[in-house]
């Protein structure tokens, strides 16, 4: 159950990168994403707000939202800052980079989320595992050459090292779920960091971006943008909900939940019109056939 409940987040993030690419273009970053933060975070005060009015509704809606102790909301919290800092370097590469480029290099997240279990957990590569991590980083070298087709080059486009250093946050941010997950509530994890975020993009918006908001790019209202927000929140029902089975692999969810890529994927080539889909449908594939040996050694 718990994997049919990571694709479903699958798609639902494919179409999510989707709605953010076609907010993004030629527009402010800042206020798309609080937009799309507050879209998400107004959805969950409804059910912080009946959870402690009419609790024993909420609870046989199984949508009751227990009230955080003060270390459930600094474990929130510290969620809250590192997806944010995850979301905030992606939404500016994804201003300025193709999608058929964000969506391989975003692939490689479980990667760097095994990369990371090892590390922490002390555990040790086996074949298969080994066998996913050399085709993962082939076929991302080789998807590299593509973007010099484009006048990409990894090493030095900026943009480029911003959407890595945000899926190296994304895969902390994961095994950091799987951690906060096994001792606080899941929708108090999902509700409480969505109200930490908006806080915080406050913040970022007054401080940083209206007081400069001449000298930076427009912002431009779009119907796409609260949508980012709303199928965030679809999204991470179901990712949290998978992770809630004591039995849930981070790993394989991990996986699972980047083959989403392939829906943002095709939208970059069909729609946007984007340049070498051949070659990088083939390096794509690869990438995610070097994800899927990964998820087979980590089962």
């Amino acid at each position: 159950m718990w994997a049919l409940s990571g694709i479903i987040a699958a798609v639902l993030l494919g179409i999510y990168d989707v709605f953010k690419k076609t907010s993004l273009n030629n527009n402010a970053v800042i206020p798309v994403l609080l937009i799309s933060v507050a879209s998400s975070a107004f959805i969950y005060i409804p059910f912080i707000a009946g959870s402690e009015i009419n609790p024993e509704l909420f609870q046989s809606l199984n949508l009751y939202i227990p009230r955080p102790t003060p270390h459930e909301h600094l474990l929130v919290f510290l969620k809250a800052v590192i997806v944010l800092s995850s979301w905030i370097l992606a939404f500016f590469a994804i201003k300025h980079l193709p999608l058929t480029i964000v969506t391989p290099i975003r692939a490689t997240g479980p990667l760097w989320t095994l990369v990371g279990a090892l590390i922490i957990f002390s555990e040790q590569l086996n074949v298969f595992q080994w066998i996913g991590i050399s085709i993962t980083l082939i076929f991302f070298y080789l998807f590299s050459t593509t973007g010099k087709l484009e006048g990409i080059h990894f090493r030095s486009n900026k943009w480029v090292l911003l959407i890595i250093l945000a899926t190296l946050l994304g895969s902390a941010s994961g095994l950091y779920d799987k951690y906060i997950v096994s001792s606080t509530n899941r929708l108090i994890v999902q509700a409480w960091s969505g109200i930490y975020q908006l806080l915080l993009m406050v913040v970022i918006f007054l401080s940083l971006w209206f007081p400069n908001r001449k000298k930076t790019s427009p912002f431009k209202w779009r119907w796409s943008i609260p949508l980012i927000g709303i199928f965030l929140v679809l999204t991470d029902f179901f990712y949290f909900y998978a992770l809630s089975y004591p039995d849930a692999l981070i790993s394989i969810l991990s996986g699972i939940r980047r083959s989403g890529v392939i829906v943002s994927f095709l939208f970059g080539a069909i729609f946007l019109h984007e340049n070498n889909i051949r070659r990088k449908s083939i390096f794509l594939v690869g990438i995610l056939a070097g994800v899927l040996f990964m998820v087979l050694g980590s089962n």
